[in-house]
């Protein structure tokens, strides 16, 4: 059982707020603005940290999430086999195939790429929230954790911004709602509801662990770019 304690899930606004209190310390950097003001920022290091630290929660919570789902409602011949994601419509930003295809994606693609794919999934996880509190069955635990996986993705989103801010100096980077979302079938009854909201699940599961490694490569990269690699 993973354990989620209250630092892990606060939010990006949590970030800043410990800076009132002192409590990043050396990763801060704080000036005195005059007129007893302080100006405190966070370092792209940390920044990029605690958005790993978020993609890493959000992914294993939906792992957990998809399989509570698969334990209540799903038989065990139609679970998703794992890794195989083919019945997925998802139109995001594809895994690099190769370490050479690696090597060309520049910073710039990775942070829009995770940006573009959060934005992706915040109405449809919308939607799976609407659908599941009309399940007359559904676990309070599946419902809560979902709910947890909306609110942190939104939080993620905001990190990111900053992220892009810092690394890009391009505070205006936001495709909004621009981007297309999942066409997941239009239930014509209750079991292709439970379906569709299963195939949502394993979907956002996949795209979520995409989130998570586009963030560390993106770390490694500021370190050891030649070494990278997600093979």
């Amino acid at each position: 059982m993973h354990l989620i304690s209250n630092e892990n899930v606060n939010g990006w606004t949590g970030l800043f707020l410990w800076c009132l209190h002192g409590m990043l310390g050396s990763a801060m950097d704080c000036k005195n603005g005059g007129a007893g003001n302080v100006h405190c920022s966070i370092s792209v290091d940390k920044l990029l940290d605690r958005a790993i630290h978020h993609s890493e929660l959000i992914y294993i919570i939906s792992e957990e999430s998809t399989a509570l789902f698969e334990e209540t409602f799903i038989p065990k011949s139609m679970h998703a086999p794992q890794n195989n994601w083919g019945h997925c419509n998802s139109k995001t930003p594809p895994m690099p195939t190769s370490k050479s295809d690696v090597q060309q994606i520049s910073d710039k693609w990775l942070l829009q790429s995770v940006l573009i794919l959060i934005r992706f999934w915040m109405d449809p996880l919308k939607e799976l929230q609407s659908s599941l509190d009309r399940y007359d069955n559904a676990p309070s635990a599946l419902l809560n954790k979902t709910k947890w996986i909306s609110t942190k993705l939104m939080n993620l989103k905001e990190g990111v911004l900053v992220l892009i801010k810092k690394m890009l100096d391009e505070g205006t980077l936001d495709p909004g709602n621009s981007v297309s979302l999942t066409s997941f079938m239009v239930p014509s009854d209750e079991t292709e509801y439970v379906l569709r909201d299963y195939s949502l699940l394993t979907c956002f599961k996949k795209d979520a662990h995409k989130i998570e490694t586009f963030l560390k490569l993106l770390k490694c990269r500021q370190t050891d770019n030649l070494s990278c690699s997600l093979f």
